[in-house]
């Protein structure tokens, strides 16, 4: 059985093999027990379980949902870390952990991974695929919203220890300062819920901000009603490049080459929708509705809207920063 790893086991274990938490990669390990069995059990982790833990850390987690059955795969970008992990889940074959970053990129999961997941759901024969990790902070927006698009293996069920600030952006809704991109798309896709608040002292080193607990069920029947997720996705992560900013002068930018302002604004009309409105004002089923109208609009022939801004949202969501306002104009 592995060990329980409290405070006290860390530290000793840690100055026995030389090494220190890495503040770079957002190592705050949760030493509260207690939770670890609050997470699992909010997962139902059993087996015939096929669960993604990203960032494991010295496999606290990992040996536990392990124990239970399910076939485990933590993946770790840390090499110090994979081989405390490696050591915890020793007794478990049904875990395995890989040494490599989640991500190719703030926009794409690593290939590495996905191919490790399809290849235990094929081989487990996996009733339900989940995600449950105690998500390093600075990773936690992009692997979420990522997999909850992700055409083949979005999980059923993530259950996550995020940043408060983050969580609450999962919930936000229109015109508050949290509301952005990621909290259209996990409405528009899923029953998100903040299932505990977790202070600083429940984590070893503490850090300076709150986290919680957070649940994400994906919904079928949403997904259905959103159509092409992909293009759902663009559209919505584009138009909060410019949250601030008119959408008839956000549409117009993003085909700069297919309309006009002026043939922008009768269009946004035609659809009962204000063109001085802002991305940040909509909801969910308003950007559903657009993002399918602009689709089947005949001018834009389903062309990918164009780049612009200062680079991917999700990325400048994840570094905790909202876009501020830009100007109006005309």
């Amino acid at each position: 059985m592995a060990a329980r790893q409290t405070q006290n086991y860390l530290r000793s274990l840690f100055e026995a093999r030389g090494i220190a938490p890495r503040r770079s990669l957002g190592q705050n390990f949760l030493v509260d027990l207690n939770i670890h069995d609050a997470i699992v059990k909010t997962a139902e982790v059993a087996q015939g379980d096929v669960i993604l833990e990203i960032g494991p850390g010295t496999g606290a987690l990992t040996a536990l949902m392990a124990s239970r059955g399910a076939t485990v795969i933590a993946v770790e970008i840390d090499r110090a870390m994979v081989q405390l992990a490696t050591e915890a889940v020793a007794d478990y074959p049904n875990a395995r952990v890989i040494e490599a970053d989640a991500l190719k990129n703030k926009n794409t999961l690593n290939p590495e991974v996905l191919e490790a997941v399809r290849s235990a759901v094929a081989t487990a024969h996996a009733r339900s695929f989940k995600l449950v990790a105690n998500l390093p902070y600075q990773v936690a927006t992009p692997i979420i919203s990522n997999l909850l698009v992700h055409p083949e293996l979005c999980p059923s069920l993530m259950v996550v220890t995020i940043q408060r600030e983050v969580a609450d952006r999962l919930c936000a809704g229109p015109g508050s300062r949290a509301y952005g991109a990621v909290s259209v798309v996990a409405s528009a896709l899923a029953e998100v819920s903040i299932a505990r608040a977790l202070p600083p002292s429940v984590f070893w080193p503490r850090p300076k901000v709150d986290s919680a607990v957070v649940v994400v069920r994906p919904d079928a029947a949403r997904r259905a009603r959103i159509g092409d997720v992909a293009w759902f996705h663009s559209i919505v992560r584009r138009m909060f490049l410019h949250r601030r900013k008119a959408i008839r002068l956000v549409l117009q930018g993003m085909w700069s080459d297919r309309w006009t302002k002026r043939e922008v604004d009768a269009w946004l009309e035609g659809r009962g929708l204000a063109g001085q409105l802002r991305p940040e004002a909509l909801d969910a089923e308003e950007f559903a509705d657009l993002a399918q109208a602009l689709k089947a609009e005949p001018r834009l022939a389903a062309s990918a809207p164009a780049e612009s801004g200062a680079g991917a949202l999700v990325e400048a969501e994840d570094a905790g920063a909202l876009l501020e306002a830009e100007d109006d104009g005309d």
